[in-house]
Parts: C-alpha cells; structure tokens; sequence
C-alpha cells in the first residue's frame, strides 16, 4: 500500500470520471472522487438525458399532425402544451439519475467530496479547505459552453440554461451549426416556438456526409424553421420589456424572446490548478496525453471531452473503463475509435457511422456509392412530407463498406447494429445476402442495388 491518502483521486464525476471511479475501486484501488456540481456531468445534467426528453416532447407535436391520416382525431385547437410540467418531470427525472450515480459510485467504495477540486502539485489535491494526497490524479472535468464576446452578449443564453428556462419562449434564435444548434431548433420549433437557426457558415452539420447536411437542410426549412446561413449576430440590444433585437451582420434586425448560442465548448479548466503541475496543452486547447490517458505530468491522467478524441458519452465511459483495467486490472487496454457511430436528434434524426464520402475518396482509389430516398411508410397515410435518406459507401476493391449514413425516423436505433456489421468488416455482399425485415425503413440498408451516379 502506497504512503498516498488514495491511489486514485478523480476531479469530476461526469459520465468518464464516474466510470473510472467504480470500476478502479472495484479492482481493488482506494479511490475518491470530488465533484462540485452535479453527479453524471453533462450528459446526464444538461445534455444528452434532458435533451432527448426534450426531443420527445417536441415531437408530439408532428406525431399530433400525422394522427389524422390514421382516422384519430386531434384537433389543434384541443391541444395544450404546458413548459412546467416537462420541466418538472425532467427535473424529477435527473434527480433520480443523479442519486443512482451517487450509489454507484458509494457502493463501490469511492470517498466522495462534494466541492471543488483543485491540484496542488503532482500528488497533492485541495478540497473543501485540506489537502489530500494520490499516486494519480485524473482529471475528467469536462467541458463549458463557449459565447464569443460581442456587444450584448451578456443577454444569450447557452445549452446550460435553456434546460431551466422559466417558460417557453414565443421567438427564439438558435446560433451555431452544429449537432447542439439543430437539435435545439428542431426542439423549440416541435414545441410551438416561432424558431431561427443562425451560423455563419455556409453548410450546417460540416463535419458530416455532405449528402446529410443537404438533405437536414432542406427538411428544417420545410418544417419552418428560418435558416439565415453565411451570417451572424454582431449586437444584442434589450429592451425594457425584455425582448432581444438582435442586429445581424447581413443588415437584418430580428426579435426574440430568447437567444441561444450552440457555439462550441471548451476544456472547463479555470481555477483547477493545472499551472502547477507539467500538463502540456495542444493547439486545441486540450490536454495532451498518451495512449494510457497519461500526460505529460506522469502522475496526473485524463480523459473525456477534455481530451482529443470525439466528444461522446460512450468514448469517455469506454476510455473510463479501458483506464481502470490498465491501471488496476493488469491489463493494457487502449481505446480503438475507428468506427465510432453518433446520432444527431433534430427531427428527422441522423446517424452516421464510418467514413463520410469525401474522406473514402480521400483515402480509397475507388469507391462505389449507394444512396435511396423514400417516403417511408408512415407517412403514406399522414401526408407528412417528410423523407428518409440513406447512404452507403462502398471500397470497389475489397467490397467492405467504409461508411453508412441515415436522415430519417429511428436513425439513431437503426444505426447501433449497423455498427457492429461495419466494426466486424461487413462487404456489402454480406449486406446484400442479409435479408430484410418487412415492412421497415431498416431493411432499405439491405436491399440497395444500384450505385448512385
């Protein structure tokens, strides 16, 4: 036994810092942990969990249109929606989660410290006004949402605060062109709110296929929202009535009740200490570290979205747990990131995993692309508009599918096993030979024949 307090103190108990918690304390480690906010992190407080209640919420509403074709009767001006009790239920929901992660991590043995971490020196760690020792640290604090400093920016609102608004907002702008941005518009325009969706971009959703970000485009425009693309917010005036204008660097003045700006996040590091120990930053803004999740401060470790890996809830709980085995487990396990598959939940969802189009033919001679559009199903009998798209994209030399790409209801589930078909090395001979299940959208991956162009 080390002359340490503990061999493992973790600052943070997002959904990565949790994980390597338990699991280290289950291998025999004397471990604490120290958070200052709210057990779960992110993902369980202000992200993934109450966004996607919020995603249902906001997709009655279209589900309430479709019911008609179907002989039930709906009528619009039957329906109410009351902002206090999804908020309510979403709070008792989160409070619920938070106690389960407070077990889990107390069942497994972790010291738990409510406050404020900070570093002192390698092995030494400040909290609640003493100081405690460790063999290692690791740092799993997470990120922030970043707001870029203009004039008025004081009066936006980040990701953080729309969970905990105190009514739904009649106008609202939605700034950035990422998943947060279109998935938040996608929210408040399913929930009745007259919504803009403003990047100064010229293409939401860049980092996916380009195929994908063409045809979300085009459905969130057909549902309403006012896309105002390859433009800005320079100012924010409030009036005293608290209406924002904002003023936008195309000319245009426009009103809202509420301003949202989706704009990136950043490593949560004021105040933690890390000038005091030999932490090496990249360019980015995160930690260095090597394939252990080890900086360049021997003792001190990280992981999650403060490191430079995809920004997910399922990496940072799988490096949580590749950490835990290497260190305590006598084992050497180092994270793989190929294939990693992500939903994206705007209405209609995406989901995508492996290559894009562009980076296949970066990386391959020549690649076969397979692509279908559909009304599907549902929507023959509700009229709804709406489309499903599909893509696959195809390596002609060894027949493996390198990536494949879906715009539609129930993506984010579809998707899940077609990651697992594309991690074990699927050609698409194996998908043509799979037989479908009828009547799906699903079985549309297993039935495309014809390259496209």
């Amino acid at each position: 036994m080390s002359n340490y307090d503990f061999d493992l103190f973790v600052i943070g108990a997002g959904s990565g810092g949790v994980r390597a918690a338990r699991m280290s304390a289950g291998l025999g480690a004397r471990v604490a942990i120290a958070e200052d906010r709210y057990f779960g992190g992110t993902c369980v407080n202000v992200g993934c969990v109450p966004k996607k209640l919020f995603v249902y919420a906001s997709e009655f509403s279209g589900d309430f249109n479709d019911a008609a074709g179907f002989g039930w009767k709906a009528k619009e001006e039957q329906r109410e929606f009351e902002w206090s009790v999804l908020k309510q239920n979403k709070d008792t929901e989160i409070e619920r989660l938070n106690g389960i992660y407070d077990s889990l991590l107390g069942n497994a043995g972790c010291e738990i410290f409510n406050g404020r971490a900070t570093i002192a020196d390698a092995h030494t760690i400040n909290i609640n006004g003493k100081q405690v020792t460790a063999e290692k640290i690791l740092v799993t604090v997470g990120g922030w949402p970043f707001v870029p400093k203009f004039e008025g920016s004081e009066h936006v609102i980040t990701s953080n605060e729309t969970f905990h608004l105190d009514y739904l907002p009649k106008k609202v702008i939605v700034v950035g062109g990422g998943y947060i941005a279109v998935e938040f518009a996608g929210i408040y325009n399913g929930l009745g709110s007259d919504t803009t969706l403003i990047y100064r971009g010229d293409t939401l959703l860049k980092r996916f296929d380009h195929d994908v970000s063409a045809v979300i485009t085009s459905e969130l425009e057909k549902k309403g929202i006012n896309l105002q693309l390859e433009t800005n917010i320079k100012k924010v005036e409030k009036k005293a009535d608290g209406t924002l204008i904002a003023s936008l660097t195309n000319g245009e003045s426009l009103e809202a009740d509420t301003i949202l700006y989706a704009t990136g996040r950043k490593p949560l590091f004021e105040g933690l200490g890390l000038d005091k120990v030999n932490v090496e930053l990249l360019d980015n803004g995160k930690i260095k570290v090597n394939k252990q999740f080890q900086t360049t401060e021997p003792s001190v470790y990280a992981l999650g979205d403060i490191i430079d890996t995809e920004e997910l809830t399922p990496v940072a709980l799988e490096e949580g747990m590749a950490f835990a085995y290497t260190q305590y487990g006598g084992e050497n396990r180092v994270m793989d990131y190929d294939h990693l598959a992500t939903a994206v939940f705007c209405q209609p969802n995406i989901a995508t995993v492996g290559l894009t189009e562009k980076e296949a033919r970066e990386q391959y001679k020549d690649v076969v692309i397979y692509k279908s559009t559909f009304s599907p199903m549902r929507n023959r009998l509700s009229g709804n508009s709406e489309k499903t798209f599909m893509k696959l994209i195809v390596d002609k030399a060894s027949d493996k599918v390198l990536g494949i790409h879906m715009v539609g209801g129930d993506s984010g589930e579809i998707i899940q096993g077609l990651a697992v078909a594309l991690k074990a090395g699927a050609t698409k001979a194996v998908f043509d030979a799979t037989i479908g299940v009828h009547p799906t959208a699903a079985e549309e991956f297993v039935t495309m024949r014809t390259p496209a162009g």
